[in-house]
């Protein structure tokens, strides 16, 4: 049993400034993003076939990782990983603002909005092994879970905040503004990046081919037997409880009578319970096992994914999707972390582009 006394504190990482920088930085473009998905999924949830348009926006945001996810991998494993996340946000926030334009223009069809959802969903093809990679680069080893936990934390106050500030804007002046703030997040990531000027050692000194590193990659992933286990455990939770995010605004629409505030709602309490079970994560650690942490986390959200189905009352699911929460990025950072910790670093962002396509 791990040594609870020997678990840095989960805030410890970010006493040190470029990694506080780049967190805060990730924060405000999460955000955003969050307020993206919640805006393309209600600006579809009354078109005809409903179901179908709005589960898509999540795939079209997703799908690129599962395409060529690991392109970004081995683009963050050979390239300068600063300049490429200039040169991406430079990209996104581009796009974004074409996304914006179009919807305060009214010319916003369902099957543009799910390309510029595919196309601004790329960017995190990229971005994400990139940034995850610098992370044992920017702190200590024995701060690594921590910095995990952080980068979850990260990602679930997006997800409560992003919903209820998208959820009253959406309200107050529309999904067009909501879309324009999220292109605003991604200048704001860039402009932090510009800022930062890493050490030497931070970029690859000799860098693989493409090809050559695409193959070395694959063959790494596919001859580990540990990330196969990890990769295996991800995806056994993780392709069950993708139906709670795909389906959540029609259960907020139709099966709770909800409006946009009350779908933001829904996911505030996702996004609370997931910061809540980020500050309980180093304690559960070192009181249970991996493979014991990892089964109460798959049946708390069994059993959610349940009382969602049964319950009609909207202040009954919301506290439900507390737990929910907790046991979402209690997975997640546990998935995240054994990667960071067990990957070698001439692959590393590669591994972690592979976990990204699984999730």
């Amino acid at each position: 049993m791990p040594d609870e006394r020997a678990v840095p504190s989960t805030w410890a990482p970010l006493r040190r400034t470029v990694f506080r920088w780049l967190w805060l930085a990730s924060l405000v473009s999460n955000i955003g993003t969050w307020m993206q998905t919640v805006g393309a999924q209600w600006l579809l949830v009354h078109a005809a076939h409903a179901a179908i348009l709005v589960s898509l926006v999540q795939t079209a945001d997703m799908l690129p990782d599962v395409m060529f996810g690991i392109v970004g991998g081995v683009l963050a494993d050979t390239l300068d990983r600063r300049r490429l996340l200039i040169a991406v946000q430079g990209a996104l926030a581009t796009a974004g603002a074409a996304l914006a334009a179009l919807t305060l223009a009214g010319q916003m069809s369902p099957g543009l909005l799910l390309m510029f959802t595919f196309v601004i969903g790329s960017g995190s093809v990229l971005v994400t092994p990139a940034y995850q990679s610098l992370v044992p680069e920017l702190v200590p080893r024995d701060q690594i879970p921590a910095a995990a936990q952080l980068n979850s934390i990260n990602v679930n106050i997006a997800r409560a905040v992003g919903p209820a500030v998208a959820g009253v804007l959406i309200a107050g002046i529309g999904v067009g503004a909501v879309f324009a703030l999220n292109a605003a997040t991604f200048l704001v990531y860039g402009l932090v990046v510009v800022l930062w000027r890493p050490a030497a050692d931070i970029t690859p000194q000799l860098p693989e081919r493409f090809l050559s590193a695409l193959r070395a990659g694959g063959r790494y992933v596919r001859y580990a037997p540990v990330v196969r286990r990890i990769l295996l455990r991800a995806a056994l939770f993780l392709v069950p409880a993708s139906a709670l995010w795909g389906l959540l605004p029609l259960v907020a629409s139709r099966h709770l009578g909800l409006g946009a505030n009350g779908y933001g709602l829904l996911l505030g309490a996702l996004g609370v319970g997931a910061i809540a079970g980020a500050f309980l994560l180093s304690r559960g650690r070192a009181l249970l096992s991996t493979n014991a942490f990892v089964g109460l986390a798959g049946g708390v959200f069994a059993a959610a994914l349940l009382a969602v189905i049964l319950l009609r009352s909207a202040i009954a699911v919301v506290v439900v999707l507390v737990p929910t929460g907790m046991a979402w990025v209690g997975m997640l950072a546990t998935v995240n972390t054994s990667l960071q910790l067990f990957l070698p670093a001439w692959v590393r962002a590669r591994g972690l582009s592979v976990y990204q396509m699984v999730l």
